[in-house]
């Protein structure tokens, strides 16, 4: 009997400690364009609570005591901000912040122009993975006349491309053959479309419609262990938070078919049924 009652004591006891719990999820976005800032690092105080936003800018923190906390949130190119949080037992605190670009600081003034903003969005991924990792926002993609993806892999360092009728078509990841890299397509396999090989054709892939190229040097536990180089992520383009409207034109002139050459590239977002 007194077996039977300490048993249910330690259940209740642990019962009433789990309920003294709650998460606290949110998401991260630019406060001009309202577009999501993946890579943002969070931290919660008091206590020893950090995380980091996904690629679409939603952060999560589990298992968090209750009690009030200050949330702050820190991006390269960004003004830090602190928001009051409140965690309540077994209830979801829900968060939303905006970040403002940087400002004035003394007599050094931060100009941060659309291009530069995808970079700095870049530059916060890479700088929190856990391992060797080059990532290329669409913004540096468009600053050349890359019409597929190969063309813009083969800029990113450490990686080369082999050529198949002028295209560049396999990707060679620290020098080791397209047979022993990978390549997804937001973190789902792509199959070969060769019957023969695990070769991904890379000139296949139209640069405009990825919005992030992430190239990872060493594996981590994971992704596949089935990729010796390494392992090329494509991140599609995302719908933004808020109305968006973006275009890309470039043009030139072939002085050997004496014609002009010309390219363009609208986009245009708005979220429904929010």
């Amino acid at each position: 009997m007194r077996k039977l009652l300490l048993f249910v004591l330690m259940f209740i006891c642990s019962v009433s400690a789990f309920a003294q719990i709650g998460p606290v999820t949110g998401t991260v976005t630019d406060k001009g364009q309202h577009l999501s800032l993946p890579g943002a690092t969070l931290k919660l105080t008091p206590g020893n609570h950090y995380t980091i936003s996904n690629q679409f800018g939603k952060f999560e923190f589990l298992k968090v005591p209750v009690g009030d906390y200050t949330l702050t949130v820190t991006y390269l190119g960004y003004q830090t901000a602190s928001q009051s949080v409140s965690v309540k037992a077994n209830e979801a605190a829900s968060v939303k912040i905006a970040l403002e670009s940087g400002g004035v600081s003394g007599k050094e003034v931060v100009v941060m122009g659309d291009r530069l903003r995808g970079q700095a969005k870049a530059l916060n991924q890479q700088k929190n993975k856990p391992n060797i990792t080059n990532i290329v926002s669409a913004d540096q993609i468009g600053r050349f006349p890359d019409a597929n993806i190969g063309d813009a892999i083969k800029r990113i360092p450490g990686v080369t491309m082999q050529n198949d009728q002028g295209e560049a078509r396999n990707i060679i990841i620290r020098g080791l053959a397209p047979e022993l890299n990978s390549v997804t397509l937001n973190g789902d396999r792509i199959p070969s479309a060769e019957g023969d090989n695990r070769r991904v054709q890379m000139d296949l892939i139209p640069s405009d419609m990825v919005q992030t190229i992430e190239v990872n040097k060493t594996l981590t536990p994971d992704m596949d262990a089935d990729a010796i180089g390494g392992s090329v992520n494509l991140v599609t383009r995302a719908a933004p938070t808020g109305p968006r409207v973006s275009a890309t034109l470039s043009g030139g002139y072939n002085p050997i078919r004496e014609k002009a050459l010309y390219t363009g590239s609208p986009g245009t977002g708005q979220p429904f049924l929010e």
